[in-house]
This record gives C-alpha cells, structure tokens and sequence, in this order.
C-alpha cells in the first residue's frame, strides 16, 4: 500500500483488492494529491475476475488486518494458490473462519504450485485463536483501577474491536491517538468493519473531562516507534498524554525481528514511570496471524500442490517451511527456496529459474524517488559516525597563491571552543599541506584540496584514532 502511490504514477493499472485494503490505499492517493483517476474494483471472498490470461479466484483466511484473502491463480499451464498471511482460527473475531474447504476443492482438482506464508515455520503447533486476547482483555480491564492504554498495529481492526467490546463492557471511553490508528479505525469505521457505540469515541482533547477508570486509549508504537504515540507519552513529549502511575499501559504486539531493542526502552521507560505494564512475556495480550506448523502441514495436505515455494519470511523461515514440506512426501527437487528478483518459468511438468530481473530497495527521500545512491548513503553514514570538518582557504587567481586560512570549521566532530589545541593542529596541518603546494608551479586547485585533506586526515587520525569527513572549500578572493 505504502508503495502504491509512487507504482501507480509509472504504472497506471486498474487495482483490485478488499474494500479496507482499497479504503486505506485510496488515503495514501489522497495524500499524492497528483494521482487521480485511479480504477479501484473492490472484490470480496469466492469472487472471480479475468486478467488476460488469468482467472484470479480470492479465499477467505483469517490474519490480524481484516479482509485478507488467498489468492487462486488458474493459468493455462495449471492453477496456482497463494496462502498470503494466514492462520487457521475456528473463532475469529469477524465469526469468518478460513475456507477450508475450497483448498481442499482446489486440491482435489490439482494444484500446480503453491506458495505459502512461512513466517512461523520453526514454530511448532498452532497459533492461538485472536479470541484468548479478548479474554485477557476481559481480565485485566476487571481488574484496572485507572486509565487503560493499549498499543497495537494500526492495522489490527479485529483486535481494536476486541478493545472496544471491553471497553463497552467495563464503562469507559474510547480515545485514538496516533495519526496511522485514527485514519484506519475511521476507514474500518466508514465501512463497518469497526464498529463503535454511538457515544463511546471521544477525542483526546476530551479525556480530561473523564475519570481515570472511564479511559480507555488506544494508540500506535508496539514497536517503540520513536515518534509513535506510546513512545512520545512514556518520555512525556506528546502534547495531549504523559503515562502517570495510576496507569495501566499493555503492549498487544510482539516485536518485529530488528525492532527488539526500541521496544525494550519503551517498555523499560514505562516501567519506570510506575505504570503498571503488560506486555507479551507477562500475558497472552497478542497472539500472532501467521500460521505455525500443524497448520501449514494441514494447508500442504489439502492443497497437495506439484510444486512448492515457500514465501513470506526470511531465508531461515523459507528453509524451515522447504524442509517441512519434505516430510509431508515433497521431493525436494519440487521445492524451490526463491531469492528476490528471480524469474520462475512454470510448466505442467517443471519448475525452472529462468533468469532475473533487477531488484533491490528504491529509497524514498521528501519528493526524490531513487536518487539517492550509494555514494550518498555512504556518505551520510560517514557524517553521521564520524561528524564533519571544513576546511576554508581564500584563493587570488592570478597570484595562484593562498592568501586567506586556512579556517577550521567542526559539525558533529568536536566542540571548537573546548578543542582549542587540536585545531590549531589541524590547521598548521592544513598550512603544511598549502605551502608544499606554492612550491609547486600549478594552479590545480583539486591538487591542493586533495593534499589538504589528506594532511588534516593524517593528523586527526594520528591524534585521536578518528576518521571525520575531511571537507576543503576554497573561495576565490
């Protein structure tokens, strides 16, 4: 969804998706106010429609954001599903349990490729039903005393409704804070997906009209996001919420692979705030929407596919999936561990790697859409590191000699005031450098730039074992 908006003006293509899923993407053009006309055809589970040569058949699964859907691919060299995010949950918040059986419907007919959600693959057993949350909910709401904040994806509209039933239940009020969560629970809202007592939804300038135990917010930053709601309040920067001690503040998420140290110093400044805090350790206050392996075992068994990919994780994931996939009876010459940006050639009989296309991330920076390389990223990690040193020096070109400087000047390197000695040693560095260079007849001022910068680099690093970015400007005077 995120990418869309920048696909869209290089692709003009009609888009087909669930009405949230188009709901929240028709937001993102909202805010690429240039794009518009876009043909957006909302689809709803069993629903089929004719892409050229392909039948694209969408399956009702279960997952954490509503409205997620398999996909069957019925080519002309045979049919090809893709699970998407799934888990198999027999009482799903939406009362919408997977469509079991038209997998088995698709196996019985035969199925020439499947590619399946590996996100949970080393874990064994099942993924807890999104109902077990409801019920600690239940539980912990019984028992709080004071104002109740949770944090969650965004995008997680089932388990949002699940605290807004307890929030019913127990009498409080319901606040959402955090720009991605008000502009999704207002789309889920919209089209009904979310639905909220007449009464119920206060907005954040109103909370203080309300009792502590009357409260509940709900709020983005389960991944100690540093600008994200829950992290603003825990450090007492948000504008309108500081967590007091009376508080009880629950983390409904599990931290993403890379996110483990930003959600421990959220939770560790929680803590000590005096707040009463939950988190995953502590209680079953989330529960994941991928699949683990009994249900990926069964998924394999009714769509008996010919070939198998696993998708959706990372390599250790995608080969633990591989690897379960042979003791159901795949031959691991039919298994196919992808690597992105690989071509897949399928037939009725084989499964080959036929080439590859360029791939790779396309870095967004304000308006710039791939014009940031990586020269300019190497040099911003050098700045960022190592911080900055000018250089200045003034220039008569027709003396073709250094007549001003040379001048230090330090960004994110050292405070010049309380670096007094090691500036004046780079700039009699720097002077060495300018006066073996008027010994030289030339006016080459890239030369004396290069000699300037490599003197300076010299001794900074001979004195303090750092590496700045060495930065000579010359001015023509």
């Amino acid at each position: 969804m995120g990418s869309a908006p920048y696909v869209l003006k290089e692709l003009p293509a009609p888009m087909y998706g669930t009405r949230l899923t188009l709901a929240l993407v028709a937001q993102k053009l909202k805010e690429h106010r240039h794009i518009e006309g876009v043909q957006m055809n909302v689809v709803e589970p069993g629903d089929l429609i004719q892409l050229g040569a392909f039948r694209i058949e969408f399956i009702k699964v279960n997952h954490s954001i509503a409205g997620a859907c398999a996909l069957a691919i019925h080519t002309p060299v045979g049919t090809v599903v893709h699970t998407g995010d799934f888990k198999v949950d027999f009482t799903p918040v939406d009362g919408e349990p997977i469509n079991l059986g038209r997998f088995a419907e698709l196996g019985r007919k035969g199925v020439l490729l499947l590619l399946a959600d590996s996100t949970n693959s080393e874990r064994p057993g099942y993924t807890m039903s999104e109902k077990k949350v409801c019920q600690t909910f239940n539980t912990l709401f019984e028992k709080a005393e004071g104002r109740i904040i949770i944090a969650m994806f965004a995008s997680n509209i089932h388990r949002i409704q699940s605290v807004v039933d307890s929030s019913v239940r127990f009498g409080r009020k319901v606040c959402l804070v955090g720009r991605s969560m008000v502009n999704i629970a207002r789309a889920a809202i919209q089209l009904g997906d979310l639905r909220i007592p007449e009464g119920r939804l206060i907005s954040v300038d109103d909370i203080d009209r309300y009792e502590d135990n009357e409260i509940t917010v709900i709020t983005t930053g389960s991944q100690g996001e540093p600008m994200s709601g829950l992290s603003r309040m825990a450090f007492a920067e948000h504008r309108k919420l500081e967590i007091r001690a009376s508080d009880m503040v629950i983390v409904s998420a599990s931290a993403i692979p890379g996110n483990e140290k930003s959600v421990s110093r959220v939770i560790n400044q929680l803590v000590r705030t005096g707040a009463d805090v939950i988190y995953e350790a502590l209680a079953e206050v989330h529960v994941s929407g991928h699949a683990r392996q009994e249900e990926l075992k069964l998924m394999h068994m009714l769509v008996r596919p010919k070939f198998f990919m696993p998708v959706h994780g990372e390599y250790r994931h995608l080969y633990h999936h591989a690897r379960l996939a042979e003791t159901l009876g795949m031959p691991q010459e039919n298994i196919h561990i992808p690597e992105v940006g690989e071509i897949i050639e399928l037939s009725p009989g084989s499964m080959t790697v036929s080439g590859t296309v360029p791939s790779g991330s396309t870095l967004i920076d304000g308006l710039g859409v791939g014009d940031v390389g990586a020269v300019v990223l190497k040099d911003r990690k050098h700045l960022s590191e190592d911080g900055l040193l000018i250089v200045v020096m003034g220039v008569d070109h027709e003396e073709r000699a250094v007549v001003s400087g040379p001048d230090i000047i330090s960004r994110g390197f050292v405070y010049m005031r309380e670096a007094d000695e090691l500036v004046e040693g780079a700039r009699a560095a720097a002077k060495r450098a300018i006066d073996a260079f008027g010994a030289v007849d030339t006016t080459d001022w890239n030369h004396l730039k290069n000699n300037v910068r490599d003197a300076v680099q010299r001794y900074i690093y001979e004195t303090l074992k750092r590496n700045p970015m060495i930065l000579p400007i010359i001015v023509e005077i």
